[in-house]
């Protein structure tokens, strides 16, 4: 069985894990631990980053979501509650309350929805984009800093191999 552990210091914590398994349980393949405990692990660590870089602007995780979602439309940065749904990945009553918090936080408003006045549009407010582009702008600084250990023909190969990964999962969305 081949592995592909460094030796001594250079090891992490996923090493040391596939190592025990490796030792109690020497039949079975855990070589997949390597590739996806490692990418476990780096979400947790990245969740918790972005944390930290939302919270310095006032914002938490899902409100930049959605914030992001409105900005990302263009002008007038705007959608439906259903399209945000569908960028955000909640359910509708959640959607709902979030956007009841951000109004009153007045990052977003309701509009009419031009063609039925039953509609809604939700629409970014100025005070809203400030707020979503200064945590935007803070959030890739941050981010560059952790890529900066890799030469840019790492991060592009890296890029490639986890959209390959993750492809599959889109497309069952």
């Amino acid at each position: 069985m081949e592995t592909n552990q460094p030796a001594g210091d250079h090891q992490d914590e996923v090493d040391r894990l596939v190592t025990a398994w490796r030792r109690e349980l020497p039949d079975l393949d855990v070589s997949p631990f390597e590739v996806l405990s490692r990418i476990s692990r780096l979400a947790r660590h990245l969740d918790r980053a972005r944390r930290l870089v939302f919270a310095a602007h006032d914002l938490e995780t899902w409100e930049f979501d959605v914030l992001t979602a409105l900005r990302r439309a263009g002008q007038p940065y705007e959608l439906s509650p259903g399209r945000l749904l569908t960028q955000t990945l909640v359910t509708s009553g959640t959607m709902t309350n979030r956007i009841d918090r951000l109004a009153a936080k007045g990052l977003v408003e309701r509009r009419p929805e031009p063609a039925d006045r039953r509609g809604v549009r939700v629409r970014l407010t100025d005070v809203g984009q400030k707020r979503v582009d200064a945590a935007l702008a803070g959030l890739l600084d941050h981010e560059r800093a952790l890529l900066a250990g890799l030469p840019d023909d790492d991060r592009t190969q890296l890029a490639a191999l986890l959209r390959r990964l993750v492809m599959p999962f889109d497309e069952q969305t």
